[in-house]
């Protein structure tokens, strides 16, 4: 089965506002994220790709546009499935104003329970996609065989999501997972088993030096904004 090349879209606009974006239209790359999406044709250059799926949301869309620039033989596929999570009510609040509703510790520490008023719960978000991830393997292998390699660019918690599947980890587990702006994760799928090659990989390990403020205890729900 194929080898599947997960990308988080570059930094954006709500990442650096300390928004949690969801749905929320008009959510772009910032300057670094326009930086990060720059520098994914070069990173994937060995790779060859057979196809590339992609979340409807702008910020997916703009970090592929200098990617599928520099192979203009390849043209994007758009699934919903891989879209963000539907936080509902929550969609376009402060992270810092979240962190005091009740519903953010379940969140934390229990998300196979947790559902966002008015959008939809973390257990069928992981469904969702999990359930596109194996459909596009079928086809990838169909039309391109079993040792294809395909792109997709999606979200931090769709990707967390994704991971905690591939590992067999409860989805009470997946907040313990990192992904950062443009990382990029690949997991590579086999009759039997996934198995979990690259994990939030940016080539920068700037986001692991110490930092004037400590990154918080709890996981940054979206995904977080990565290094300063």
């Amino acid at each position: 089965m194929p080898t599947l090349i997960l990308v988080r879209h570059g930094r954006s606009t709500a990442n650096t506002e300390g928004l949690l974006a969801g749905w929320t239209p008009g959510v772009a790359l910032d300057e670094r994220g326009r930086t990060q999406a720059a520098a994914l044709p070069q990173r994937l250059a060995e790779l060859p790709l057979a196809e590339i799926v992609s979340s409807p949301l702008q910020r997916c869309q703009e970090t592929l546009q200098p990617l599928l620039d520099a192979r203009p033989g390849l043209t994007v596929h758009t699934d919903e499935r891989i879209g963000e999570c539907h936080y509902g009510d929550w969609s376009g609040r402060k992270l810092a104003e979240l962190m005091d509703e009740p519903l953010m510790q379940v969140v934390q520490a229990h998300p196979s329970a947790a559902a966002f008023p008015g959008g939809e719960s973390m257990r069928a978000m992981q469904t969702r996609a999990a359930e596109a991830v194996r459909e596009w393997n079928a086809r990838v292998e169909r039309d391109h065989g079993a040792d294809a390699v395909y792109l997709m660019c999606s979200h931090g918690d769709i990707i967390k999501s994704l991971v905690a599947d591939a590992l067999g980890l409860h989805l009470d587990l997946f907040q313990r997972i990192s992904v950062d702006p443009c990382s990029i994760t690949a997991i590579r799928y086999t009759r039997l088993r996934p198995f979990l090659v690259r994990l939030g990989d940016t080539g920068d390990f700037a986001s692991l030096a110490p930092r004037e403020t400590p990154p918080a205890d709890d996981a940054p729900v979206g995904g977080g904004a990565g290094a300063p």
